[in-house]
Protein backbone atom coordinates (compact mmCIF):
# COMPACT_ATOMS: atom_id res chain seq x y z
CA UNK A 1 0.00 0.00 0.00
CA UNK A 2 2.64 2.45 0.92
CA UNK A 3 4.50 1.86 -2.37
CA UNK A 4 1.19 3.47 -4.20
CA UNK A 5 1.57 6.88 -2.07
CA UNK A 6 3.07 9.97 -3.98
CA UNK A 7 5.86 11.49 -1.63
CA UNK A 8 5.67 15.04 -0.65
CA UNK A 9 7.89 16.13 -3.33
CA UNK A 10 6.64 14.15 -6.26
CA UNK A 11 3.48 16.22 -4.88
CA UNK A 12 5.25 19.26 -5.21
CA UNK A 13 6.50 19.04 -8.37
CA UNK A 14 2.97 18.07 -9.81
CA UNK A 15 1.17 21.11 -8.33
CA UNK A 16 3.87 23.43 -9.60
CA UNK A 17 4.26 21.88 -12.72
CA UNK A 18 7.73 20.67 -12.78
CA UNK A 19 10.64 22.75 -12.78
CA UNK A 20 12.21 24.64 -16.00
CA UNK A 21 15.36 22.09 -15.68
CA UNK A 22 13.17 19.28 -15.68
CA UNK A 23 11.29 20.42 -18.32
CA UNK A 24 14.41 21.03 -20.61
CA UNK A 25 15.33 17.67 -19.83
CA UNK A 26 12.23 16.62 -21.12
CA UNK A 27 12.07 18.54 -24.06
CA UNK A 28 15.14 16.84 -25.02
CA UNK A 29 14.33 13.68 -24.48
CA UNK A 30 11.28 13.43 -26.45
CA UNK A 31 12.35 15.29 -29.28
CA UNK A 32 9.89 18.44 -29.07
CA UNK A 33 12.05 20.13 -31.55
CA UNK A 34 10.88 17.23 -34.04
CA UNK A 35 7.26 17.36 -33.56
CA UNK A 36 5.58 18.70 -36.52
CA UNK A 37 2.00 19.72 -36.80
CA UNK A 38 -0.77 17.52 -38.23
CA UNK A 39 -3.03 18.75 -40.91
CA UNK A 40 -6.25 16.00 -40.63
CA UNK A 41 -7.39 18.18 -44.11
CA UNK A 42 -4.00 16.96 -45.81
CA UNK A 43 -3.73 13.45 -45.34
CA UNK A 44 -1.06 11.15 -46.90
CA UNK A 45 -1.07 7.45 -47.02
CA UNK A 46 2.55 5.81 -45.81
CA UNK A 47 3.37 3.48 -49.11
CA UNK A 48 7.11 2.51 -48.56
CA UNK A 49 7.16 -0.77 -50.76
CA UNK A 50 9.21 -0.75 -53.87
CA UNK A 51 6.72 -1.36 -56.67
CA UNK A 52 9.34 -3.51 -58.68
CA UNK A 53 6.86 -5.05 -61.04
CA UNK A 54 5.75 -1.74 -62.00
CA UNK A 55 9.39 -0.93 -62.87
CA UNK A 56 9.40 -3.83 -64.78
CA UNK A 57 6.02 -2.39 -67.01
CA UNK A 58 7.18 0.75 -66.88
CA UNK A 59 10.46 -0.42 -69.17
CA UNK A 60 8.99 -2.90 -71.18
CA UNK A 61 6.34 0.05 -72.42
CA UNK A 62 8.81 2.13 -73.20
CA UNK A 63 10.80 -0.09 -75.41
CA UNK A 64 7.21 -1.32 -77.26
CA UNK A 65 6.05 2.38 -77.59
CA UNK A 66 9.74 3.39 -78.99
CA UNK A 67 8.69 0.53 -81.68
CA UNK A 68 5.05 1.81 -82.84
CA UNK A 69 6.48 5.77 -82.63
CA UNK A 70 8.94 4.84 -85.09
CA UNK A 71 6.63 2.98 -87.13
CA UNK A 72 4.13 5.74 -87.55
CA UNK A 73 7.01 8.73 -87.89
CA UNK A 74 9.77 6.72 -89.32
CA UNK A 75 12.13 8.34 -87.32
CA UNK A 76 13.87 6.53 -84.00
CA UNK A 77 13.03 8.13 -80.91
CA UNK A 78 14.43 7.49 -77.71
CA UNK A 79 11.96 6.72 -74.99
CA UNK A 80 13.03 6.75 -71.16
CA UNK A 81 11.23 5.70 -68.54
CA UNK A 82 11.21 8.18 -65.18
CA UNK A 83 11.16 7.32 -61.75
CA UNK A 84 7.78 6.31 -59.98
CA UNK A 85 6.37 9.04 -57.67
CA UNK A 86 3.77 8.94 -54.98
CA UNK A 87 2.15 11.73 -54.83
CA UNK A 88 -0.91 13.32 -53.77
CA UNK A 89 -3.07 14.18 -57.25
CA UNK A 90 -3.18 17.97 -56.54
CA UNK A 91 0.81 17.41 -56.56
CA UNK A 92 0.69 15.99 -59.93
CA UNK A 93 -1.77 18.10 -61.99
CA UNK A 94 -0.14 21.67 -60.67
CA UNK A 95 3.13 20.79 -62.50
CA UNK A 96 1.11 19.73 -65.71
CA UNK A 97 1.41 22.87 -68.65
CA UNK A 98 -2.16 24.54 -69.61
CA UNK A 99 -3.29 23.29 -72.03
CA UNK A 100 -2.25 19.19 -72.18
CA UNK A 101 -3.60 16.42 -74.02
CA UNK A 102 -5.40 14.28 -71.48
CA UNK A 103 -6.90 11.05 -72.08
CA UNK A 104 -8.52 9.24 -69.25
CA UNK A 105 -9.04 5.17 -69.54
CA UNK A 106 -10.44 2.51 -67.35
CA UNK A 107 -7.74 0.22 -66.83
CA UNK A 108 -10.28 -3.13 -66.96
CA UNK A 109 -11.03 -5.48 -65.06
CA UNK A 110 -9.40 -2.97 -62.04
CA UNK A 111 -11.57 -0.60 -61.13
CA UNK A 112 -11.24 3.42 -61.57
CA UNK A 113 -9.89 5.69 -64.76
CA UNK A 114 -6.08 6.26 -65.24
CA UNK A 115 -4.58 9.23 -66.75
CA UNK A 116 -2.45 9.34 -70.16
CA UNK A 117 -1.08 12.47 -70.35
CA UNK A 118 1.11 14.20 -73.32
CA UNK A 119 2.30 17.15 -73.02
CA UNK A 120 1.47 19.65 -75.83
CA UNK A 121 4.34 20.41 -77.81
CA UNK A 122 4.72 16.21 -77.64
CA UNK A 123 1.29 16.27 -79.84
CA UNK A 124 2.66 19.20 -82.10
CA UNK A 125 6.13 17.58 -82.35
CA UNK A 126 4.00 14.39 -83.83
CA UNK A 127 1.88 15.86 -86.03
CA UNK A 128 4.42 18.56 -87.64
CA UNK A 129 6.28 15.37 -88.50
CA UNK A 130 3.48 13.71 -90.38
CA UNK A 131 2.20 17.11 -91.64
CA UNK A 132 4.43 19.82 -90.98
CA UNK A 133 3.27 22.75 -90.03
CA UNK A 134 4.38 24.88 -87.12
CA UNK A 135 1.37 23.67 -83.99
CA UNK A 136 -0.88 24.98 -85.06
CA UNK A 137 -4.88 24.16 -84.02
CA UNK A 138 -5.47 20.83 -84.46
CA UNK A 139 -7.90 19.71 -87.30
CA UNK A 140 -9.91 16.38 -87.49
CA UNK A 141 -7.51 14.99 -89.35
CA UNK A 142 -4.85 15.59 -86.98
CA UNK A 143 -7.20 14.92 -84.35
CA UNK A 144 -7.50 11.60 -85.32
CA UNK A 145 -3.58 10.74 -85.47
CA UNK A 146 -3.46 12.14 -81.43
CA UNK A 147 -5.96 9.14 -81.27
CA UNK A 148 -3.78 7.01 -83.36
CA UNK A 149 -0.82 8.02 -81.17
CA UNK A 150 -2.94 7.25 -77.86
CA UNK A 151 -4.06 4.25 -79.34
CA UNK A 152 -0.64 2.96 -79.66
CA UNK A 153 0.37 3.78 -75.98
CA UNK A 154 -2.60 1.76 -75.05
CA UNK A 155 -1.82 -1.24 -77.00
CA UNK A 156 2.01 -0.96 -75.51
CA UNK A 157 1.13 -0.35 -71.77
CA UNK A 158 -1.65 -3.51 -72.25
CA UNK A 159 1.92 -5.35 -73.62
CA UNK A 160 3.47 -4.61 -70.76
CA UNK A 161 1.57 -5.45 -67.85
CA UNK A 162 0.32 -8.79 -69.87
CA UNK A 163 3.02 -10.80 -67.48
CA UNK A 164 2.52 -9.41 -64.44
CA UNK A 165 -1.45 -9.46 -65.16
CA UNK A 166 -3.99 -9.12 -67.87
CA UNK A 167 -4.87 -5.71 -68.02
CA UNK A 168 -7.13 -4.26 -70.93
CA UNK A 169 -6.97 -0.52 -71.01
CA UNK A 170 -9.94 1.32 -72.76
CA UNK A 171 -10.02 4.89 -74.05
CA UNK A 172 -12.77 7.02 -72.09
CA UNK A 173 -12.67 10.89 -73.93
CA UNK A 174 -9.98 13.26 -73.94
CA UNK A 175 -9.50 16.96 -72.24
CA UNK A 176 -7.06 19.92 -72.31
CA UNK A 177 -8.03 21.54 -69.07
CA UNK A 178 -7.09 18.95 -65.79
CA UNK A 179 -10.27 20.14 -63.58
CA UNK A 180 -12.42 18.17 -66.30
CA UNK A 181 -10.76 14.83 -65.15
CA UNK A 182 -11.64 13.91 -62.00
CA UNK A 183 -9.80 10.42 -61.77
CA UNK A 184 -9.79 10.75 -58.09
CA UNK A 185 -12.60 11.52 -55.68
CA UNK A 186 -10.40 14.22 -53.55
CA UNK A 187 -7.24 16.11 -54.73
CA UNK A 188 -5.57 14.58 -51.92
CA UNK A 189 -5.96 10.77 -52.95
CA UNK A 190 -2.55 9.24 -53.53
CA UNK A 191 -1.75 8.79 -57.38
CA UNK A 192 1.26 6.89 -58.77
CA UNK A 193 2.79 8.57 -61.70
CA UNK A 194 5.45 7.91 -63.87
CA UNK A 195 7.03 10.70 -66.69
CA UNK A 196 8.12 8.81 -70.11
CA UNK A 197 10.95 10.97 -71.63
CA UNK A 198 10.62 10.83 -75.71
CA UNK A 199 13.51 12.56 -77.98
CA UNK A 200 12.95 12.52 -81.44
CA UNK A 201 16.00 14.61 -83.32
CA UNK A 202 16.92 17.59 -81.16
CA UNK A 203 13.65 17.77 -79.55
CA UNK A 204 12.73 16.17 -75.73
CA UNK A 205 8.62 15.92 -74.31
CA UNK A 206 6.98 13.97 -71.68
CA UNK A 207 4.16 11.59 -71.86
CA UNK A 208 2.98 11.12 -67.96
CA UNK A 209 1.12 7.94 -66.82
CA UNK A 210 -0.94 8.69 -63.62
CA UNK A 211 -2.73 5.95 -62.12
CA UNK A 212 -4.61 5.97 -58.55
CA UNK A 213 -3.15 4.25 -56.35
CA UNK A 214 -6.83 2.53 -55.17
CA UNK A 215 -6.97 1.17 -58.66
CA UNK A 216 -4.00 -0.71 -58.21
CA UNK A 217 -4.01 -1.25 -54.63
CA UNK A 218 -5.51 -5.16 -55.19
CA UNK A 219 -2.38 -5.89 -56.89
CA UNK A 220 -0.41 -4.43 -53.88
CA UNK A 221 1.67 -7.63 -53.27
CA UNK A 222 1.57 -8.65 -56.69
CA UNK A 223 3.91 -5.21 -57.78
CA UNK A 224 6.28 -5.43 -54.70
CA UNK A 225 7.11 -9.25 -55.84
CA UNK A 226 7.71 -9.51 -59.21
CA UNK A 227 7.44 -13.00 -60.37
CA UNK A 228 10.39 -15.13 -61.58
CA UNK A 229 11.37 -14.80 -65.17
CA UNK A 230 10.41 -18.36 -66.27
CA UNK A 231 9.06 -19.91 -63.58
CA UNK A 232 5.75 -20.71 -65.79
CA UNK A 233 8.48 -22.89 -68.00
CA UNK A 234 10.24 -24.11 -64.89
CA UNK A 235 7.03 -25.68 -63.74
CA UNK A 236 6.21 -27.13 -66.49
CA UNK A 237 10.16 -28.88 -67.01
CA UNK A 238 9.92 -29.85 -63.13
CA UNK A 239 6.35 -31.57 -63.93
CA UNK A 240 7.90 -33.62 -66.59
CA UNK A 241 10.47 -34.58 -65.06
CA UNK A 242 8.61 -35.95 -62.26
CA UNK A 243 6.46 -37.86 -64.04
CA UNK A 244 8.96 -39.43 -65.87
CA UNK A 245 10.96 -40.57 -62.54
CA UNK A 246 7.33 -41.99 -61.08
CA UNK A 247 7.22 -43.74 -64.12
CA UNK A 248 10.49 -45.30 -64.00
CA UNK A 249 10.27 -46.13 -60.20
CA UNK A 250 10.73 -49.90 -59.22
CA UNK A 251 9.15 -51.12 -56.62
CA UNK A 252 9.12 -54.34 -54.39
CA UNK A 253 5.29 -55.99 -54.87
CA UNK A 254 4.33 -58.58 -52.92
CA UNK A 255 0.81 -60.57 -53.15
CA UNK A 256 -0.61 -62.79 -50.60
CA UNK A 257 -2.25 -66.20 -53.13
CA UNK A 258 -4.03 -67.81 -50.07
CA UNK A 259 -5.13 -67.99 -46.54
CA UNK A 260 -5.58 -71.66 -44.74
CA UNK A 261 -6.99 -70.93 -40.89
CA UNK A 262 -5.80 -74.20 -38.90
CA UNK A 263 -6.04 -75.19 -35.19
CA UNK A 264 -2.28 -75.89 -33.42
CA UNK A 265 -3.20 -79.87 -32.76
CA UNK A 266 -4.29 -80.78 -36.46
CA UNK A 267 -0.68 -78.59 -37.63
Amino acid sequence: MSDSILSQAEIDRLLNGGNSAESENFKATSGGDEIRPYDTNTQRRVIRDRMQSLEIINERFARQFRMDMFNLLRRNPDVTAGVIRIQPYHEFARNLPVPTNLNLVHMNPLRGTALFAFSPHLVSMAVDNLFGGDGREFTPTEQRIIRRIMSMAQSSYDEAWSSIFKLQTQFVRSETQIKFTNITSSPNDIVVTTSFSIEIDSHTEELDICIPFSIIEPLRELLTNPPREHSRHENEQWHSTLSHQVRDTELDLVARLAEIPTMFPEL
